[in-house]
Formats: C-alpha cells, sequence, structure tokens
C-alpha cells in the first residue's frame, strides 16, 4: 500500500505548490477563469432559451387531453373542419361529460399584427376563437385579472404573456380586428402553457370577422382518461365522414417545439464551441506561464525522487481546479442572468409569437461544468506533458 500512498502524496504535495503560486500568476489565471466562464455563461444561457421554449410546450399537453386537426394537416393554421365534424368529434367515444356537455372544444386560429412592447415592431401574434366549452377543456386556464368576454360581443381576454409583451394588451385597452375596435376585459393565466400568449375571444364574432362561416381550424378534448385515447382515436380516424387526425395534446406540442429547440441548442452548441476553443487557448497559456514559473522546483522534486507521473497529474488537476472555478462562476452567472427572463419568439409551425421564460435548469448547470472540465482537461495537458518531460538537469540550471 505504501506504492499508490507515496505517489498520492507526490500529487497532493505538486498540486499544492501550484495552486500557492496563482497569486503570483493572477493576471494570466484571471484571463483563463473568466475566459471559461464567458463559455459557460454563454452556453448554459443560449440552452435555457431552448429549455424554457420546450417546458412552455411541455406544461400545455396533458395525458388525459387530445387535438383533432384535418388529415394531413401539421398545425391549426394549415387546418379545418366543419361545423357538423366538431359535433360528431364531441360525440366520440372517450370524450369525457359533464352536464353541460362533453368536453370538447372547437377553436379557430387566425393570426394578428401587434406591436411589442419593447421595440414596437410589428409580430405575429395568435388571436383564438373559442366556444363556452373551452373553459372547462384547457382547466388550467383561470382569469387572473377583469372578466370573461360576453358571447356575440367583440371583446377580448389576453394571456398574461401577451399581456406582458405586447402593446395595447392591459385590461381596459383596445385592439384592432377588420374594421373594428375590440376591448380588452380581462388576463388569464393557464399555469405557464401556451395558452398565455395568445389572445380568447368569441368563437361565432371571430368567424364573422374573418369570414369563416361556421367552420373551425380544431377540435381540442379532454378524455374520460388517458386509456381512453386509443378509443377515440380510431373512432375518430375510421369516421369516414371526418377525414381527421388525432394527436395526444402533449405529442402535439412536441412537435411544434422541435424545429425551434434543435435551431437554438444548435446556435448554442456553435457559439460556445467557438468561445471554447480561446478559452482553451487562455487555459494553454495560463498552465505553460505555471510550469515555466516552477521549472526548477519541479526539477528539484523530479530528483528527489517524484514521478512523472505525479508531476502530469498535479498539472492536470490545478488546471481542472482553474476551470472548475471558472465553470461554477459562470454558471452562477448564467442563473442569475437568465433564469426566469421572459422573452418571446416566433413558433415555426404557427408562425405567431409564444411567449415563455428562460430555463436554467440543473442539467444545464451540469452541462455547463461538464464543458469547463473539458476545456481543462485540454488546456493542462500539453503544459502537463511538458512539465514532466523535461531533463532535470537542464531543468536544474535555468535561472
Amino acid at each position: 500500500m505504501s506504492g499508490p500512498i507515496n505517489w498520492l502524496s507526490q500529487v497532493v504535495s505538486v498540486t499544492k505548490f501550484g495552486l500557492l503560486g496563482i497569486p503570483q500568476r493572477r493576471g494570466s489565471v484571471a484571463a483563463a477563469v473568466f475566459g471559461i466562464a464567458g463559455v459557460v455563461a454563454v452556453l448554459v444561457g443560449v440552452l435555457s432559451i431552448a429549455a424554457g421554449f420546450h417546458q412552455v410546450m411541455a406544461v400545455s399537453g396533458t395525458a388525459d387531453s387530445a387535438i383533432v386537426l384535418r388529415t394531413g394537416a401539421d398545425s391549426e393554421m394549415m387546418s379545418g373542419l366543419s361545423h357538423t365534424s366538431t359535433r360528431i368529434i364531441g360525440d366520440a367515444p372517450g370524450v369525457a361529460r359533464t352536464p353541460e356537455g362533453p368536453l370538447a372544444s372547437p377553436e379557430l386560429f387566425v393570426i394578428i399584427n401587434l406591436p411589442r412592447r419593447s421595440s414596437g415592431s410589428d409580430v405575429n401574434v395568435p388571436l383564438r376563437g373559442v366556444e363556452a366549452a373551452a373553459f372547462r377543456v384547457h382547466g388550467q386556464v383561470r382569469l387572473v385579472e377583469g372578466r370573461a368576454f360576453e358571447p356575440g360581443k367583440n371583446e377580448v381576454i389576453v394571456g398574461v404573456g401577451a399581456a406582458r409583451e405586447f402593446a395595447g394588451l392591459e385590461v381596459g385597452g383596445s385592439l384592432r380586428v377588420g374594421h373594428h375596435d375590440w376591448p380588452v376585459v380581462g388576463v388569464f393565466s393557464a399555469d405557464g402553457g401556451t395558452a398565455e400568449s395568445e389572445i380568447w375571444t368569441d368563437a361565432p364574432v371571430l368567424q364573422a370577422a374573418y369570414n369563416r362561416g361556421d367552420s373551425f381550424q380544431s377540435v381540442y378534448v379532454r378524455l374520460d382518461s388517458p386509456d381512453t385515447f386509443t378509443t377515440f382515436k380510431d373512432a375518430v380516424t375510421t369516421d369516414p365522414r371526418l377525414g381527421a387526425k388525432v394527436m395526444s395534446l402533449s405529442e402535439y406540442y412536441a412537435s411544434q417545439s422541435t424545429a425551434v429547440t434543435k435551431l437554438i441548442t444548435t446556435l448554442g452548441y456553435i457559439i460556445a464551441s467557438l468561445m471554447a476553443v480561446g478559452a482553451v487557448f487562455g487555459a494553454l497559456n495560463t498552465m505553460y506561464s505555471s510550469v515555466s514559473a516552477r521549472t526548477r522546483e519541479i526539477a528539484t522534486l523530479r530528483a528527489l525522487g517524484f514521478g512523472r507521473g505525479a508531476v502530469v497529474v498535479s498539472v492536470m488537476l490545478e488546471s481542472i481546479a482553474l476551470a472548475l472555478g471558472g465553470g461554477v462562476f459562470g454558471a452562477a452567472l448564467a442563473y442569475f442572468i437568465f433564469n426566469g427572463f421572459h422573452a418571446a419568439t416566433m413558433n415555426f409551425q404557427s408562425f405567431s409569437q409564444i411567449t415563455f421564460a428562460f430555463a436554467v435548469t440543473p442539467g444545464l448547470l451540469w452541462k455547463g461544468i461538464v464543458w469547463a472540465t473539458m476545456i481543462g482537461l485540454i488546456g493542462g495537458l500539453l503544459p502537463a506533458i511538458r512539465a514532466a518531460g523535461q531533463p532535470i538537469a537542464t531543468a536544474l540550471r535555468e535561472l
């Protein structure tokens, strides 16, 4: 046991000498640490955008809910269902029922232009026409300010995300739809789901404003239980009168978020990788400076019997320690700056804005620390090999 213990004590001794010398190299050390912190902060920050967007989509669907679209449609924008079809869907087996009727909500989805509060530039915002059943089907929707719109009137209620991001959507304000002004009479929340990015109004009124007759684009359904999904899907998809497709709401929203999350994640890794190259060179410079300043010290230790392996490991450990310091600092910076930051981005499936909050998850923080560790490993490898490979006699003669 003395061999491994002796080797370990050598590693500890050499590493200790290296860490104690950091104050003499504080300039290069600070540059390396802050460089790595920047990489981690940017990586975690960008990926938190994708995580937040995905999180909004994930909380919007429940296991006992489904959506019905026209066959071949990938989104509500591309779908269309007749009034008769929506009634047939509501009567299908597996649909939950209450004394007020089946929990099936036929809905109309259109896009309007509204200015952002921050920039004033116009963006696409979803305006959804719903009937009374929508408030029972979308059980997470609840008013937090004002009142519900009255059927038959040009009134709207807005999600808290839309009210926060887009101008003119506070209670008492109004928006222009067609040739009429539509007063904002209420604000609602939806437990962080996609509905918070939308504006809701009475479906028949919206149909008339857009000359849609009595047609809808989708039907949202609450099922008796998750186990009845297959029964409901088979009944709807095999009915020759409908020509419809059925997806679980979780599956639908997952498909809606794929393009955006892939784009943001890819960009995040590209940006972080480019920054990581610079951070690696910073770590190399720092560790080469450390090795250069300790040339005689390392040679003396080698002459006293310290092995090459102990020197290599100690230099690597010093590099990793500095990288971890930068990684922890960068992760903390990303958490306090980005977590919970509210924004809006384009949903490429519906061509409308989705409001969401950045989500710095534990998984992202861990990923940032792993990246910092890898930068430390790469940045310390060559200096460690150089430190261990120097001839003892030559190194001892250096000033």
